[in-house]
């Protein structure tokens, strides 16, 4: 069982004789203490997830971190941008962090269990945390609702830039690791011999030389690539027969091999059919219907038209902010949708929080909506600061909405370089999900205190 909190003496360090930025970095996380301890509900939320992280053995025993202790060590690791090993160290070592986490008295906590709390938490609770803290803030006055700008950003997943030959090197390599390890275990259930190094020359003869404009060369890339995508189809269903045959093993190590790569199967079947499409049909496969990692498979292509970056792998997050940057609302697409469909559902969500609609809200061209649509969401919001054309410059009021949308901009920067959101290191949707709602969370609790020292 773990304890919600405990009584303890805050912030028992001295400020005196130190310099000037640190006394203002702990003044930030004391304003960050405050709000914490104003938002009761905060902790409730966060600690009925992490309660099942922990139920106590049979004699009762107490975990030895109470869910404030976790909460607050999540986040000194997202706002001070290190690994979970680096902010145990840290944390550790920093008599003032301990403080901020009530840990003055106890032993410091191990990196590895603090990420499984990180993981215990859902993306769902994050979102209601956040949208109490704006609440909070709404009845604080630290925050006005009723003007608002949107943008959206792409995160991308921690994967390797896709092609049909690293994708079928890659489907080769997890498939022969693991069976070869099942080999290892019993000879029997994997009889077959993988010439790993015969495959991996051929990837990297297709790398070296799929550029060249020379048509014997090319000639040659192509009978590689179907030896290649033959041997990954071998392989492929190789793997498939010993999930099936060792799923329900009587043999634990067996069963778990199986279990692993039963999760990689989809995807790999998936890289060989489209290559196979591609390289030897001649086909042009939609994106919907490519896998870009076997790692995360959930990963989308995202064009958004950027020079220096014209093709993203991850997913899109949008952003409602207020002039005094606090985040309103955030969404993470699974399945990415274009700009101009999510004005009506950010008008939606922010009645749906705060019981009005936002006087003002401004958006680039991409949100704007066709003709009708658009007259139709221009009478729920009074001003619809979106621009259809660009005429609509030049009216004085419009023009000023733009200059304040623009600031979305600085603040997703922000987010890129302080919370790391330029790629996501967790696995799957929901740890994307999760990574982006504890930025957003730590974000608004750096505004909030802002405000209240300022």
């Amino acid at each position: 069982m773990r304890r919600k909190k405990e009584a303890v003496l805050c912030f028992e360090s001295s400020d005196e004789g130190l310099p000037k930025v640190l006394r203002d970095y702990r003044a930030r996380y004391r304003a960050i203490s405050q709000v914490l301890d104003k938002n009761p509900e905060i902790l409730d939320l966060v600690d009925r997830d992490l309660q099942k992280l922990s139920q106590g053995g049979r004699k009762g025993r107490k975990g030895d971190f109470t869910s404030e202790n976790i909460l607050r060590a999540l986040i000194v690791q997202d706002m001070e941008g290190l690994p979970f090993r680096e902010a145990v160290i840290r944390m550790g070592g920093d008599g003032f962090l301990q403080d901020f986490l009530r840990t003055r008295k106890k032993a410091v906590m191990d990196f590895t269990f603090l990420n499984k709390c990180s993981l215990a938490i859902r993306p769902e609770t994050w979102k209601r945390v956040n949208e109490r803290l704006g609440r909070y803030g709404v009845r604080e006055e630290m925050v006005n609702p009723k003007v608002i700008r949107a943008d959206t950003t792409v995160m991308e997943s921690n994967i390797h830039y896709p092609t049909d030959a690293s994708l079928l090197w890659d489907t080769w390599r997890v498939a022969a690791r693991l069976l070869k390890r099942a080999r290892v275990i019993s000879a029997a259930s994997v009889p077959h011999r993988f010439h790993s190094r015969k495959i991996k020359k051929l990837y990297l003869d297709i790398t070296r030389y799929s550029n060249s404009k020379s048509a014997p060369r090319q000639q040659q890339v192509r009978g590689w690539f179907r030896t290649l995508i033959e041997r990954a189809e071998w392989i492929v269903a190789i793997a498939a027969d010993f999930c099936e045959n060792f799923r329900s093993s009587q043999n634990f190590a067996l069963a778990a091999l199986a279990l692993e790569l039963r999760s990689f199967l989809p995807s790999m079947q998936q890289v060989a059919a489209v290559a196979r499409r591609v390289q030897v049909a001649g086909e042009r496969v939609p994106a919907s219907e490519k896998v870009f990692s076997i790692f995360e498979p959930h990963s989308e292509l995202i064009k958004r038209g950027r020079r220096e970056k014209p093709v993203e792998f991850g997913h899109k997050v949008l952003l409602c902010q207020t002039a005094e940057k606090f985040i309103t609302d955030y969404e993470v697409y699974e399945h990415q949708a274009a700009d101009n469909q999510l004005t009506e559902p950010v008008i939606r969500r922010h009645e749906q929080l705060f019981g009005e609609r936002p006087v003002v809200l401004a958006a680039d061209k991409g949100f704007c909506p066709e003709k009708s649509k658009f007259a139709e969401l221009a009478k729920l919001v009074e001003n619809l600061a979106i621009p259809r054309r660009m005429q609509d410059f030049m009216d004085k009021v419009l023009a000023h909405c733009q200059a304040f949308r623009a600031g979305i901009e600085g603040t997703i920067s922000g987010l890129k370089r302080a919370f790391r959101w330029f790629r996501c290191f967790f696995r799957g949707f929901r740890g994307f999900a999760r990574n982006v709602g504890l930025g957003v969370f730590c974000h608004n609790l750096i505004v909030l205190a802002e405000h209240g020292s300022g």
